[in-house]
C-alpha cells in the first residue's frame, strides 16, 4: 500500500522561497468548523485577528456565518472593513492620533460598524467630543480589569463610570469586556476554577450596568485558553484568536481543544558549521523569539534536532545524526508561539485545498494600510 504523503509538504518544494510562512487552508477550514461546533450560537463568535493579519482568512470566517470580529490595531480594524465585516470591535482603547483614526474609518467604511473600548472618563470625553465633531455615533465597551493588570479597570469601578459616561454625547455604553490572559493553566479544571470567580464579577456587573441603563449590554470575555468554559457556561461573545492557525504552546497546554496545527515556517539548512550542528534561515526575523531557546519552534520533520543558537538569520541546531542532513534540505517548523511569527512575514504562501500554492498578504502586519 501506497505510504500516504505527510501533510505539510509542500508541491514543487525544489521553488519555495525560505524562510516562509505556510498556511493550510484544509486545516483552517476544519478549525473553523470545530469552533463553531464549541458554542451554542454563531452569533456568540468573535474571533480576534491579531493572529493572522490577512484577508482571505477573514473571508473564510465570513463564509463561515462568522460576522463579527475583534482586532487590536488600527490596520487590523481596516483589513476586516476591506471585506465589509458587519461588526468590530477595537479591543484597545484608543488615544492621540488613533482616535482620528479610528472615526476616519467609520466615516470611509460605512457598511462596517465600528466600536471600541474605554477605561477612562477623560478619553471617553475625548471621543464624545469627536464624534461631536464627526457628527458620529460611536459603541464603546468598559475595559474591565479581571486580574490580568494590563488595561482595563477594577470591576468595582466601572458602574461609575457608566453613569458618567451616559451624559456624553456622541457616545452609547454597549457592553463590557474583559480578557483574562492570566489564567492560561494546561489542567482545564485550573482554568474553570480560576474563571468561576470572573463570571460571577461580570455577570452581577451586566446586572447593574443594565438596571442603570434600562437596556441590555453585551459581555465580551476572553481568549483561546478560557473560550471553552466562557462557550459552556455563559452566554458571553468569546473572542478566541489562536485556534485559527494553532501553535505547538497551545497543543502541547490545551489539548482539550482539538484544533489542527495550520501555520508552519519553512526553512533550509545552509551551512554544517560543526560536526553534529546544523544551521538553518530561521532567525529572529522568521520565527517569534521571545520564549527561550528550546521554545521557539519545533521541527516536525525532524523531531529530535536540539536548538543551540540563534540570531537575526541563523538558527544552529544540534544533532546526533549529522549524516542525516546536507545543506539545501527543507525543514518544516511548527512556531510555539505563532501570532507574532505570522507579523513578521509580509505574505504566507497557502497551500490550497486542491493541492495549488497561492501568496496571501498579511496586510495588516503594518501598522498602517491607508487610514
Amino acid at each position: 500500500m501506497e505510504k500516504e504523503q505527510a501533510w505539510y509538504l509542500l508541491p514543487d518544494e525544489a521553488h519555495i522561497e525560505t524562510p516562509s510562512l505556510i498556511f493550510y487552508e484544509e486545516r483552517l477550514t476544519a478549525n473553523i468548523s470545530l469552533l463553531k461546533s464549541m458554542i451554542n450560537r454563531i452569533d456568540r463568535l468573535r474571533p480576534h485577528v491579531k493572529t493572522y493579519k490577512c484577508r482571505e482568512i477573514t473571508r473564510l470566517l465570513l463564509s463561515a456565518g462568522i460576522n463579527k470580529f475583534k482586532c487590536a490595531t488600527i490596520a487590523e480594524a481596516e483589513m476586516l472593513a476591506l471585506d465589509r465585516v458587519p461588526d468590530v470591535l477595537l479591543a484597545y482603547q484608543p488615544v492621540a492620533e488613533n482616535m482620528s483614526r479610528l472615526f476616519k474609518l467609520k466615516c470611509r467604511y460605512p457598511d462596517t460598524a465600528f466600536s471600541c473600548l474605554t477605561d477612562s472618563l477623560e478619553i471617553a470625553r475625548q471621543l464624545s467630543a469627536k464624534a461631536v465633531e464627526e457628527r458620529a455615533e460611536l459603541d464603546v465597551y468598559i475595559d474591565l480589569n479581571v486580574g490580568m493588570n494590563r488595561t482595563g479597570l477594577h470591576p468595582g469601578m466601572a458602574l461609575s463610570l457608566v453613569e458618567n459616561l451616559q451624559h456624553l454625547p456622541g457616545i452609547t455604553v454597549v457592553g463590557l469586556h474583559a480578557y483574562d490572559g492570566h489564567i492560561h493553566d494546561a489542567a482545564l479544571e485550573a482554568r474553570m476554577e480560576q474563571s468561576a470567580p470572573v463570571i460571577k464579577q461580570l455577570l452581577d456587573l451586566r446586572e447593574k450596568v443594565e438596571a442603570h441603563l434600562g437596556y441590555s449590554i453585551t459581555i465580551v470575555a476572553g481568549g483561546t485558553p478560557t473560550f471553552p468554559i466562557y462557550a459552556a457556561e455563559t452566554d458571553f461573545e468569546c473572542s478566541p484568536g489562536t485556534f485559527i492557525l494553532w501553535d505547538k504552546g497551545y497543543q502541547d497546554a490545551y489539548p482539550e481543544q482539538p484544533f489542527q496545527t495550520a501555520a508552519l515556517v519553512a526553512s533550509r539548512i545552509v551551512s554544517l558549521p560543526d560536526e553534529g550542528l546544523v544551521c538553518t534561515d530561521l532567525g529572529h526575523k522568521a520565527v517569534a523569539a521571545e520564549k527561550e531557546l528550546r521554545n521557539r519552534v519545533f521541527f516536525i520533520n525532524a523531531p529530535l534536532l536540539e536548538v543551540q543558537s540563534q540570531s537575526e538569520e541563523h538558527l544552529v541546531l544540534s544533532t546526533a545524526e549529522p549524516e542525516a542532513y546536507l545543506p539545501g534540505d527543507m525543514l518544516y517548523g511548527l512556531p510555539y508561539h505563532v501570532c507574532p511569527t505570522v507579523a513578521l512575514h509580509e505574505s504566507a504562501i497557502c497551500l490550497r485545498t486542491d493541492r495549488s500554492l497561492d501568496y496571501w498578504d498579511i496586510i495588516s502586519r503594518k501598522r498602517k494600510i491607508t487610514i
